[in-house]
This record gives structure tokens, sequence and C-alpha cells, in this order.
């Protein structure tokens, strides 16, 4: 389950409201438009995390099911699409690999670097917050959310 509203709106110092605290907790997640831009805001272990609905690759994995795995300490949400494994907190792509020039090489979690654009939540008086996000600095993931913003097949 998750709620959804079409487009956010702006609430004190510039902060975009996406829902009710309460809501989000219990549904654990629920998405919002900022300026046509798609985005989906979790809770997970007691925590809020926001970030674009776009996968770095297209589509994304807050359709109808989230999985969530806990890999190098990190919650994550893995793309149904790509198997892409995204941290909720840095928005870091994860993937398992092995160093071919070891003796014996095993699979070790590695870094792709951030591929996904995450948001700042605030909660204020019981409603979650998303600061607008900074632009000034580029994600893989902006490339399909710029591109499917206000037009095309909707990921949620």
């Amino acid at each position: 389950h998750s709620s959804s509203t079409e487009t956010a709106e702006t609430g004190p110092d510039g902060l975009i409201l996406i829902g009710k605290e309460n809501d989000i907790k219990r549904s654990g997640r629920a998405t919002a438009k900022i300026d046509g831009r798609e985005l989906v805001v979790f809770y997970h272990e007691g925590k809020f995390y926001a970030m674009d609905s776009r996968c770095y690759r297209k589509i994304f994995a807050c359709i109808i099911s989230i999985l969530q795995q806990l890999i190098m300490k990190s919650a994550c949400i893995v793309c149904p699409w790509h198997k892409f494994k995204i941290t909720l907190e840095t928005g870091e792509g994860l993937y398992e690999g092995i160093n071919p020039l070891e003796t014996s090489p095993k699979p070790k979690w590695q870094s792709k670097g951030v591929k996904q654009r995450i948001h700042k939540v605030a909660i204020d008086n019981g409603n979650v917050y998303v600061s607008p996000p900074d632009f000034s600095v580029s994600f893989d993931s902006d490339y399909f959310a710029e591109k499917y913003k206000n037009h095309g097949e909707l990921a949620m």
C-alpha cells in the first residue's frame, strides 16, 4: 500500500509537503510529483527516505512491491526490472563483484557511486516534507526523471 499525491504543496521554508507522517508510516511509502518530477518517500525502520521514483536505468522499484535488503549495513531497494540495489540513505548503486586477480576470488559488495537522486526529508507538526532538489549536482537518475517529467509512461 502507498499513499499518493498528484502535486505537492509548498510548506514552511520552501519545503514541499508530501503527506501526513502517520499515513506514510502505516503504508511504508508515499509518492508525489514536484514540478512534474516523480519521487517516492519511504518509511523504513524508524526513518524517512526520499528519492526519485525513476531508476537510473528508466523504470523503478516502487511500483507495487518494494524489496528491502541490508547490504553493507545499508537499507536498500532492489529494482525489479534491473535488480539494481540502491541505498535509501545515499542513492548509491551497489553490486556484488569479484577481483579476477585474486587467487580465490570471492564476491564482495562494491559501490558504483551515487546513481539515484535523493531528497532531504523533514518532519514538522505531523507532516512529512522534502527539500527542493539541488540541481547544481547531477545524478544518473536525473536523465529519466526529466525525460518522463509531465508526460510519457508513469513509474507510479
